[in-house]
Order: C-alpha cells, then sequence, then structure tokens
C-alpha cells in the first residue's frame, strides 16, 4: 500500500518541534562549516560525570552486569533514593513507592500513561519547560496552561492555577526550580497548589541546583503526590539516561505494570552506576554547583549591563530568561540572528510557550565562565552593530 499521509496517528499534529534542539542541531552545523560557537542554548552541564560514578560504571561492565534488571529497579538504588530524601529533606518514603526509569522522560511517559484519559486536562505554566504538554498530548489529553509573568519573578499564582482547574482536570504540574525562568516556588504556594489538585505532579530535576533560598520537594506537604527528578542535571548524567519517579502506593501496581510493558527496566549499568552517586560523589557536585554560582553572578550582571531585563536574579536551575524587548519582539527571529551574526547560541522564548514569550531568550550558563565572559563580549559587539 502507498504511503499516505492520513495514516500517521492524528495525536502527531498537535505536538510542537523541540525548538531548541533545532537550534543546536543549526549550531552543531555552523561548526562544521569551521565557525566557533558558544553554546548557550541546551541545557546540559558541560562538566563531567563524577569520577566514583564513571568508575562505578566501569566496574559493572566488568563484572557483567549487562542483564535485565528489575522492572521497578535494582533494589539497592530505590534503596539510595529513599534514604536520600530523608537525609536531604528530612522526609520518609518507602523504597517501594521509588521507580527507576529511563531518564526523567521516561519517569513523565510512565505517569502520563498510568493517569491519563482522552480529553483528561493537565496544568501546566506558560512559560514552561516544551516537552510538557507534548507528553500530554501523546496521549489525547489537552494541556492548558497558566500565565506565569516576570513581574511576579515568575512564580505561579494559586488563584490562576484555582481558576483552571475544570471538571475533566487530572493533574498540576509544577517545576521547581523551574526552566527557563530559574524560579524557586515558594512553600506556601506549593502546599496551595498541592492542596487543589486532584494529581500533583511536582518536577524536581534541578533540586540540588539552587543558589538562593530552599528547595522543596513536594513530599514533605503530602504522601500523596507524585515526585519526578534524576541523576542528569545534579550528577551531570545526561548521556547516562536515568531518572526515578516516586509514586502513590495506589499507583504502583499501574506504574510497575506500564514499566514492564513500555521499558522492560532501566540501563543496568547506569543503575549500577548510580549507587555511587549520594554516597561518594558529593565533593564533585558541591564543587560544580559553587561553579555554577559563579556563572550565574557574571551572565545575570554581564546581561544587565548590555540592556537586556533581568527584574530578578534566578534562585535555581541554569537559566536566565532575559527580557529582549529593547531590542526585538521576535525571540526567534533574534536568536537566529546572534547565532548567525555573533556565533552564540541562545534559546528564543517562543519554545516555552505563548505567554508573551516572545519578548524573551533563554541564556544557559552550563558552560564554563571564559565562554560565558567571550559569549558576553560577542553580543556587546553584536547590539553595538545593530544600532
Amino acid at each position: 500500500m502507498e504511503f499516505q499521509k492520513s495514516m500517521i496517528a492524528k495525536r502527531n499534529e498537535s505536538i510542537t518541534s523541540f525548538i531548541v534542539m533545532e537550534i543546536l542541531e543549526k549550531a552543531h552545523r555552523l561548526e562544521r562549516e569551521g565557525r566557533d560557537i558558544i553554546h548557550l542554548e541546551i541545557g546540559e552541564p558541560d562538566f563531567d560525570t563524577p569520577k566514583p560514578i564513571v568508575e562505578a560504571g566501569i566496574k559493572a561492565l566488568k563484572e557483567g552486569k549487562t542483564h535485565y534488571t528489575p522492572s521497578l529497579g535494582i533494589p539497592e538504588l530505590r534503596e539510595k533514593i529513599a534514604a536520600f530524601y530523608y537525609s536531604y529533606y528530612g522526609v520518609e518514603i518507602s523504597p517501594e513507592r521509588v521507580v527507576v526509569t529511563s531518564g526523567t522522560s521516561g519517569a513523565f511517559l510512565l505517569i502520563m500513561a498510568a493517569i491519563l484519559d482522552i480529553g483528561d486536562e493537565l496544568i501546566f505554566t506558560d512559560p514552561g519547560y516544551p516537552c510538557y504538554p507534548n507528553f500530554a498530548r501523546a496521549f489525547d489529553a489537552t494541556p492548558v496552561f497558566v500565565p506565569v509573568y516576570e513581574e511576579e519573578n515568575f512564580e505561579v499564582s494559586p488563584e490562576r492555577l484555582k481558576s483552571a482547574l475544570s471538571s475533566r482536570t487530572k493533574a498540576i504540574l509544577i517545576a521547581s526550580p523551574a526552566n527557563p525562568t530559574g524560579t524557586l516556588t515558594r512553600p506556601e504556594v506549593l502546599k496551595e497548589a498541592i492542596e487543589m489538585a486532584p494529581f500533583f505532579i511536582s518536577d524536581e530535576i534541578y533540586h540540588g541546583l539552587v543558589y538562593e533560598g530552599k528547595e522543596h520537594t513536594a513530599l514533605e506537604f503530602s504522601n500523596d503526590v507524585i515526585v519526578i527528578n534524576g541523576f542528569s542535571k545534579l550528577f551531570a548524567m545526561t548521556g547516562w539516561r536515568l531518572g526515578w519517579l516516586i509514586v502513590p502506593e495506589k499507583l504502583l501496581k499501574t506504574v510497575h505494570k506500564l514499566a514492564q510493558n513500555l521499558f522492560i527496566c532501566p540501563s543496568s549499568i547506569a543503575q549500577y552506576a548510580a549507587l555511587a552517586a549520594f554516597e561518594e560523589s558529593w565533593s564533585y557536585v558541591l564543587e560544580m554547583k559553587k561553579k555554577y554560582d559563579e556563572r550565574r553572578k557574571v551572565i545575570v550582571e554581564g546581561l544587565r549591563n548590555l540592556g537586556f531585563g533581568i527584574k530578578s536574579t534566578p534562585a535555581g536551575a541554569f537559566y536566565v530568561f532575559a527580557n529582549i524587548s529593547r531590542f526585538s519582539n521576535d525571540s526567534f527571529k533574534f536568536a537566529h540572528e546572534i547565532l548567525d551574526e555573533a556565533g552564540v547560541a541562545v534559546t528564543p522564548g517562543v519554545d516555552f510557550g505563548s505567554n508573551e514569550t516572545n519578548h524573551y531568550i533563554r541564556f544557559s550558563y552550563a558552560n564554563s565562565l571564559k565562554n560565558i565572559k567571550e559569549a558576553l563580549k560577542r553580543l556587546e559587539e553584536f547590539l553595538e552593530e545593530r544600532k
């Protein structure tokens, strides 16, 4: 039978491209042509995975630990993750509630498959991580966007959340610290959002990378929440593809069944390597965090001096969501101009939603201080020539 476009599932028509990946691909193409590009677009640690984790992975390979593991993850790692919540947050959870996943993307797929029916609504912030609504659309659910504003430090308003609720609302999802804004949600706001949500999903992937204030896990306020986290950001393990999901007991059987069918199990090598994360890698993590904080201060001050609008310094993650209204009202075009003319790759705000996002650019400071300073110099020259 001859292929016809109508043969592709209709839900894919509503799934958007991930613009940051398009920018990254273009930047790589320019590099192959001989251009020197500074990457401030991608949300990936520029540090190598801590040595103890790498050595644990090598040891696992040499010992032949290359076979399937239990679908929910090896018991030793589930126990270490549960112990981490007690030592870091003072929260006791059973290791039975911990599900080790193939990255946090795997965790999102499992939980969306577990709770969503056709036509259900999920509430997200706008701007927010671009993949969230696409996870919902992949299961024929409807994303509902609640705007957050620069004047309010991009923190979600409980009143706006409440007004977005409907009879079809299945869950509210909040990331704290947030991508792209670096905003840390205050505990009282988090608590209020949890109380109004049928299911509450807390994306805590940037926990540990907080420079002002203190992060709070949703588990501090309720046992009946869904928490997603992973090893990619804090432990610089993006390519290892390992995350975790903490679910209420009432969802565990369903998630277990889905994990068996959809993923079989997470990477065995990554799991055994991750055993070295919590106990043997904190000195590496603290050094990475110190460097991120130095970079954060330099890039925020530098961008402000160049005329970018940053009303409040981001408290966590490794992003600055800077207002470009002084220069442009088209973030997509402006980002491509910066890449083409200045050799600096940045992410246009429109990648993160539709709530005034055309007035913003996201800068990632997951790059060296030397490269950030050079990028600021190039941006200064680019803006001068644009006058």
